[in-house]
């Protein structure tokens, strides 16, 4: 397995799973194929199902799990597209019995400079997850207005110097190259704050990476598409990576587990709010010391899972 894309916390997400009931698991964020092939290696009673958008991975990961037969089905979408992809299969609401949503980038797309997600090797400025369709990190770097950049770094947690960098972009355009970006926000970041915070140009690649694959409302459809397809007592297991995405999960499941309900803790509910479930514990669970240690890129990612619970009538 170490000779593809270390898949974060596998052994923990192949435990989950291993205590909800029924055998179709769907790794929404397949990518080559780490936490599938973990899956299907540990219990030979289950069917994967894997989705992506980056049709690169899935051919690694096609090759990587043919020797499981038909017990791996793979298929290149969107995963906000879920629900239409597993229809066209033959599979409906509430006949899943696992989703995973591993958001962060698979090493091929990190360590490939043609892709454009790195701002450690030169290359072309695109960070698009689906290379054959859609706006790139160049066209937003050349088009987008000095506030459009501002209002997009804030968002993404970048408060302090999101202004100085948008308007060295907006200065120091075209740009077409991440080697061009890095050297525009090395060039507008302080040396004080680039001390304080590693390297200068992350959290911009990142928050570019968000906008130009639409990740924050894909995330939001998956998670509500999961409720409508997990069947009673499946799970919904998430990796996330950074604070955005781990802050939209954990009010998500917060509301699941609710239903949205508005009433004083103490009393009992009179609004007809209806729980879709229940948070299998608390807060997030990090990757051990030994996994950072063999994954330096596990590092910031945090686990959270959730029981489907369809309530009698409902």
């Amino acid at each position: 397995m170490t000779s593809y894309h270390l898949p974060v916390m596998a052994a923990m997400v192949v435990e989950l799973f291993s205590q909800c009931p029924g055998s179709c698991i769907v790794d929404a964020t397949v990518g080559t194929g780490g936490h599938a092939e973990a899956l299907l290696l540990t219990n030979d009673s289950i069917q994967v199902i894997g989705i992506d958008r980056d049709s690169s991975a899935l051919e690694i990961c096609k090759a990587r799990l043919e020797r499981f037969g038909d017990r791996i089905r793979l298929i290149q979408g969107r995963f906000s597209q879920i629900e239409r992809l597993l229809g066209e299969m033959g599979i409906g609401t509430s006949q899943v019995t696992g989703i995973l949503l591993d958001l962060g980038l698979n090493s091929l797309q990190i360590d490939t400079p043609s892709r454009g997600f790195s701002y450690m090797v030169e290359g072309p400025l695109d960070m698009r997850m689906d290379a054959t369709q859609g706006t790139t990190a160049s066209d937003l770097a050349n088009e987008a207005t000095e506030n459009e950049l501002v209002e997009l770094f804030r968002a993404n947690g970048e408060y302090q110097n999101a202004r100085r960098v948008a308007r060295a972009i907006v200065a120091s355009r075209p740009l077409h190259s991440t080697a061009q970006l890095v050297d525009v926000v090395d060039r507008a970041v302080p040396a004080s704050a680039r001390k304080r915070k590693g390297h200068a140009a992350k959290r911009f690649f990142q928050a570019m990476r968000v906008y130009v694959n639409d990740e924050q409302a894909e995330l939001a459809a998956v998670l509500d598409a999961s409720m409508r397809l997990l069947s009673d007592r499946g799970y919904l297991i998430t990796i996330s990576y950074h604070s955005g995405e781990d802050g939209m999960i954990k009010a998500f499941m917060r509301y699941a587990e609710t239903g949205g309900c508005q009433c004083p803790p103490q009393l009992p509910c009179q609004c007809g709010a209806v729980s879709l479930g229940r948070m299998i514990f608390r807060g997030a669970r990090k990757p051990t010391r030994d996994e950072i240690d063999m994954n330096p890129r596990a590092k910031s990612a945090r686990l959270r899972a959730f029981e489907r619970v369809i309530q009698k009538g409902k």
